[in-house]
């Protein structure tokens, strides 16, 4: 599971997702794919890969525009993440693409 796995899915799902990162900061993937980690203020001295690939604990919560389930925020596990990503690059219905 990658960065590009969780964008597809907070994307999809119209999530947002937190993770923690090392010292103490965390990063969020917005409904719209974008991730951001708050209060940073300069280049980062880590790789957001990298801190993915050590992070064992997320927070989904529902956008504003999805209605919440049983509770705003949800605490899941890595093993539970990555099989959500991977439900998600499964889609339904046609492909859009930006060719034309």
């Amino acid at each position: 599971m990658n960065l590009v796995d969780l964008r597809k899915l907070s994307i999809r799902r119209g999530l947002r997702i937190r993770f923690h990162l090392n010292g103490g900061m965390e990063c969020l993937i917005g409904e719209d794919g974008i991730a951001r980690v708050p209060g940073l203020h300069s280049i980062p001295k880590f790789n957001l890969e990298e801190e993915l690939a050590a992070a064992q604990q997320f927070m989904l919560e529902s956008s504003a525009a999805q209605p919440p389930k049983a509770s705003p925020v949800r605490t899941v596990n890595r093993q539970e993440l990555e099989a959500m990503a991977a439900g998600a690059g499964t889609s339904s219905g046609p492909v859009e693409h930006d060719d034309e």
